[in-house]
Parts: C-alpha cells; structure tokens; sequence
C-alpha cells in the first residue's frame, strides 16, 4: 500500500536521520519533508518503531499516512517536480 510519510522536525541532525529511514525503507522524497512509496503492513508497523526510536524526547511531529488504491489514484499535483529530489 503506498505510503506517505511527512514530518515537522526542529533539529537538523534529528531530521536528516528521519530522512534516512525513510530512504533505507524505500520512500520516495517528494517534498522537503515528505516521502511517499509502497509499504507492507509489517514494513509500516517497522518503520513507525524506528522513526519513533529515532525521534525520542525530541521535539517534532512525523506521520505515517497509508493511501488506499482509491486515494492515491485521485491524487492531484500542481506544478512540477523538482530535479534535486524535493531538497530545497
């Protein structure tokens, strides 16, 4: 089931480790801040225990959203993708 992934994190080293995650699991950075990619189940529940043991005390927000077949094919985009994989 794809998966988007977004989070609003304060600490730079913190965020960046977020990111990697989300890479090491497969996700696609669409935003600065967003990833989106297919996901198991089990693959979700594991990367929801890993960002929340990467995150820890600190300060910040991070959701993990599943979008069913009929969500993610009524989504809508303005503007285009950016080159850089979405950084900056």
């Amino acid at each position: 089931m794809q998966c988007l992934v977004i989070y609003d994190i304060p600490d730079d080293r913190i965020r960046g480790k977020v990111a990697d995650r989300c890479l090491d699991y497969g996700l696609e950075r669409i935003q600065y801040s967003a990833f989106l990619g297919n996901l198991s189940p089990t693959h979700r529940t594991e990367l929801y225990r890993v960002l929340e043991r990467t995150l820890g005390k600190a300060r910040g927000d991070i959701r993990i959203m599943p979008l069913d077949d009929r969500s993610y094919s009524a989504r809508r985009q303005v503007g285009k993708a950016r080159t850089n994989g979405g950084k900056g």
